[in-house]
Formats: C-alpha cells, sequence, structure tokens
C-alpha cells in the first residue's frame, strides 16, 4: 500500500532523529523534549499513519494497512524525502514497536535505536497470566479477525479506556 499524507514537526540541525509516538498519542507526545533534542539534532515527529493529522488508510481484513512493516515503511520514505538515507530512531510504546520493525526490515537506515515502554510482544503472551488478561484484554480484541475491533472501536470508542 502506497503511503498518504503524514503529519509532523521538524527542526533543528544536526544529524537525523526520528522520533515515533505511542498509543493513543500523536507527534505532541514530543513537545518538552523535541524542543531540546532540535539544539543537537534535525528532529522528525511524525503522527503515524492512522493517528492525528496523518492519512487513515481503511481496515482490511489482513489488517495489512496498520502492520507494523507497513508504518514502518512510510518513515522509511519520509526520512528518505528528507534526504536521510540514515538517521537515529527513538520510538515509544506503539511507535517503539514501529521502530524495532523498522530496524529488522532497514537495518542500514538505523544509525542508533531506542526503545521505549515495551518488551516484545511474544514475550508477553509467554508470560501472559490473569493478571495480564484482566490489564491488557483490548490486546486479544484488537487480534481478532477484521472487522470485530473496527466495530468494537467504532461502536463504543469513548467507552475504551486508555
Amino acid at each position: 500500500m502506497r503511503a498518504g499524507e503524514l503529519r509532523l514537526r521538524r527542526g533543528g540541525s544536526g544529524p537525523p532523529l526520528l522520533l515515533l509516538h505511542g498509543n493513543p498519542q500523536t507527534h505532541a507526545m514530543w513537545h518538552k523534549v523535541a524542543p531540546r533534542l532540535a539544539e543537537r539534532y534535525t528532529v522528525v515527529c511524525p503522527d503515524l499513519r492512522g493517528y492525528g493529522g496523518s492519512f487513515k488508510p481503511p481496515a482490511t481484513a489482513d489488517h495489512a494497512p496498520y502492520a507494523k512493516r507497513a508504518m514502518a515503511r512510510d518513515m522509511v520514505e519520509l526520512m528518505s524525502r528528507f534526504g536521510h538515507e540514515s538517521f537515529f530512531l527513538a520510538g515509544h510504546d506503539r511507535g517503539a514497536r514501529v521502530a524495532h520493525r523498522l530496524a529488522l526490515d532497514h537495518p542500514a537506515r538505523v544509525r542508533r535505536l531506542a526503545l521505549l515502554d515495551i518488551i516484545p510482544t511474544l514475550e508477553h503472551f509467554e508470560r501472559a497470566d490473569m493478571a495480564f488478561g484482566l490489564g491488557y484484554y483490548h490486546w486479544f480484541w484488537f487480534a481478532q479477525p477484521h472487522p470485530f475491533p473496527e466495530t468494537l472501536i467504532c461502536a463504543a470508542a469513548g467507552a475504551i479506556p486508555r
């Protein structure tokens, strides 16, 4: 799937640094740290596809438009548009999962990687117990086949705890 428009903020000078936000945030989550980082880096803070002001492709049965691989490809294309063939990369939560996928799929593009607030998903599921199930029940909902997650979100978006 071809990428669409991505909302972003960019500033500073120096080596490029891509910052990827978590869920349910947008690029604005970096508002306190980005100006400090921009003193030493060219900071790029986009909204991931599906978030904030970025494009929102229609859902599909295979969830491919919202796969971490597709989001990672968006970021590689974005950084290429700015002339950054390699860059520093940091991500939080969902953004860390996208950053991890980007580093796996495009290792030559990533100079250094910082992953904040995640452990591998498989690790979570291998350690799953009742406390995990009660705290992360939404993971199991969102892993269901299309259109269940989308229907659930649209029907009760305000009822889903953050």
